[in-house]
């Protein structure tokens, strides 16, 4: 079954509403975003999640910052994985105690050769401890939530490697292609899902049937 993953959660509502639709993580973000939320705010979601649904996870998403700060958010807003959007290195990832996400970009100029040598080498400093890959659109401006899709048929060696989870550019109209192309653990959707920069619903919902129904086919 594929995870899914609806990233940049900013409200309560918006958290169950994921998790009714059947929602296997959400991201919270806490780097500097138009989707970013204050701890205060995340503790509040988390807990409305939780009791809607006890088995999601709670992901913290950052992006270079320091250790201490992310391991007394995570523990103060009961963060279930941490996910590592920045430059961090991979000793960084071995310092944290939860399950970690690391995002890894693809694109013309770090093809997918390079990255699964630099996924290698990670998961030999890691030494077995649990860790996700994320593959997502490699951009300038942004570290994520960029709504930019990366070549899919590129990301299929490194799926058949590791366990990877899918961003960047997915929709309810492409993800089941997406699915099928590359075979990944999960998806993780964020703009796919909004209209006007606000979490929608309905596209939420739909992004999961695709999801589910792709998985139910294959």
């Amino acid at each position: 079954m594929t995870r899914i993953k609806i990233c940049g959660i900013k409200t309560e509502a918006q958290a169950i509403a994921a998790a009714k639709a059947g929602a296997d993580f959400i991201g919270l973000v806490f780097a500097p975003s138009p989707r970013q939320v204050t701890p205060e705010t995340a503790v509040k979601i988390v807990a409305a999640l939780k009791k809607e649904k006890p088995t999601i996870e709670a992901v913290g998403v950052f992006v270079n910052t320091d250790t201490a700060t992310v391991e007394r958010i995570a523990e103060d807003c009961h963060l279930d994985r941490i996910q590592l959007s920045g430059d961090e290195p991979w000793e960084y990832c071995r310092d944290l105690d939860r399950p970690v996400i690391k995002v890894m970009r693809v694109s013309r100029n770090n093809p997918a050769e390079r990255v699964l040598k630099d996924i290698e080498h990670g998961m030999k400093i890691l030494n077995g401890r649990e860790a996700r890959i994320l593959l997502d659109t490699k951009s300038r401006e942004k570290y994520g939530g960029t709504g930019e899709a990366f070549d899919w048929d590129s990301a299929r060696p490194i799926a058949r490697r590791f366990p990877v989870i899918i961003a960047g550019g997915l929709t309810p109209a492409n993800v089941s292609r997406a699915i099928k192309i590359i075979s990944p653990w999960g998806v993780d959707v964020s703009t796919g899902v909004e209209t006007r920069g606000v979490k929608d619903v309905k596209k939420i919902r739909k992004f999961i049937e695709a999801v589910r129904q792709t998985d139910a086919n294959a």
